[in-house]
């Protein structure tokens, strides 16, 4: 699993609004090839059912405890960690999934960016009679008047987006329904945070001040889903285990190691339970220890691709480079084309420094960004391997690719205009660099008239 920073592997920057303070708040992605894999497969039978492309929907993973999900800029479904790992069965997590795919059908994201507009008016106007009360003389008064404000842009929110949240219900009813799913998952998931919108951990679970809840909303889902006749269906025991798996990485990752071994005890043989354990014990450098777990799931699973990735990573963040090729290839063997796993290998291979090593990094690295060509850490991992080259101006170009993926235009274009002095100006490489300096230049012009 890689949880990125700037300073560490590859966490980039999002804005989402937190609609009750209206503000934007800068959160991190998680990206992991097997976490990725499990919610495609929970994910692109509900797509198929409401007509849409798997290839055209993407899925973020962001790293925040909240319990939250929602879709923002088209067509991409944001799921936090939190909500990933408070789903007790799978159909709560995909009945989510299929609701937030509901508001992709509906068309909802634009109009909720109007009703957001809408909804902060009497919140500014609060805030605006308590600094006038605060500077006539009565403090309290504006101080309750300007606490007041995140209640009344609540409500006025809450009333634009009720309906809209009522059609996303029904649509992820008719697609838990198409695909012979279960829609008990989506109505315990609402029944059991009904109460909590209002709460004082409200904070906890943002979600539900983007969704909020009415009983008579509620009444509706449980009608339609008794209706589905599919109520009593068991959720498929494989996607119980993928859930399990993924909730137990995130967990080994996340959260520290008292923690994991609360939830996670020795006593539990399960092969969920020794994968946080080895995962934590990585974490917490414990490196005798998470190879000892990991080569034993290893031996027990040697066509699990993933297992060969953990031990991958424990031995490359351990120094120990050349040992971590061998498992890394084995994870690519096995899971196929994944650009993740590529950038793995290549790195691994990258550390190495010889020519071989260089040149089969540099194919793989060229290969991972052409699948996926908004992945600024691959695009940062082929800069440094063409530099280890000596292969400047394409390395330049690499480190604009990166740069413009990760929407800093302003460095982006600074080496753009530097892989132009030396490249070839009608060749593919000079031409992007030329695409993305004049890009840029456009989009700070228009930066500087807003």
């Amino acid at each position: 699993m890689k949880i990125k920073s700037f300073a560490r592997h590859f966490v980039s920057a999002i804005t989402v609004f937190c609609t009750v303070s209206f503000s934007a708040q800068a959160q991190s992605f998680i990206r992991d090839a097997e976490i990725e894999a499990i919610l495609r497969d929970f994910t692109n039978p509900v797509l198929e059912a409401a007509n849409l492309r798997p290839d055209d929907v993407n899925i973020f993973i962001i790293n925040d405890p909240t319990l939250n999900a929602f879709v923002a800029r088209g067509q991409n479904i944001h799921l936090h960690t939190g909500l990933i790992m408070a789903s007790e069965t799978p159909g709560q997590l995909i009945g989510v999934i299929a609701h937030e795919t509901g508001h992709i059908e509906g068309g909802h994201n634009i109009r909720r960016q109007r009703d957001l507009e809408i909804a902060s008016r009497p919140a500014f106007v609060s805030i605006g009679l308590g600094l006038l009360a605060i500077a006539a003389g009565a403090p309290d008064a504006g101080a309750a008047l300007i606490a007041s404000s995140q209640q009344f842009g609540y409500l006025n929110f809450a009333s634009h987006t009720r309906p809209q949240e009522a059609s996303a219900d029904q649509a992820a009813l008719r697609y838990m329904q198409a695909t012979g799913r279960s829609p008990r998952g989506l109505l315990e998931f609402f029944e059991n945070f009904r109460d909590i919108q209002f709460s004082n951990n409200a904070e906890r679970y943002r979600y539900f001040y983007t969704h909020p809840l009415a009983s008579d909303r509620i009444e509706s889902l449980r009608q339609g889903a008794e209706r589905s006749g599919l109520m009593d269906l068991e959720d498929d025991p494989e996607e119980v285990y993928q859930l399990e798996m993924m909730k137990a990485k995130l967990f080994g990752f996340i959260m520290a190691p008292v923690y994991v071994q609360r939830e996670y005890p020795p006593s539990d043989t399960s092969v969920p339970a020794r994968y946080a354990r080895a995962i934590s014990a990585f974490q917490s450098h414990s490196l005798a220890t998470a190879l000892s777990l990991t080569d034993e799931l290893i031996e027990e699973f040697p066509e699990n691709p993933y297992f060969y990735e953990l031990k991958g990573q424990i031995l490359f963040e351990n120094g120990r480079f050349e040992e971590s090729v061998e498992p890394n290839r084995r994870s690519l063997e096995l899971a196929g084309r994944v650009p993740l796993l590529m950038v793995n290998l290549a790195r691994s291979l990258s550390a190495m420094q010889t020519e071989e090593s260089l040149a089969e990094a540099e194919e793989l690295l060229s290969l991972a960004t052409a699948l996926e060509a908004g992945n600024a850490f691959a695009w940062h991992e082929l800069a440094i391997v063409l530099e280890r080259q000596g292969r400047r101006p394409e390395a330049n170009l690499a480190t604009a690719e990166q740069a413009f993926h990760y929407g800093d235009c302003d460095r982006a274009r600074s080496f753009a205009a530097r892989a132009s002095e030396d490249l070839e100006p009608n060749t593919p490489t000079g031409i992007r660099a030329s695409d993305i300096t004049r890009i840029c230049t456009i989009t700070a012009q228009s930066r500087s008239r807003r």
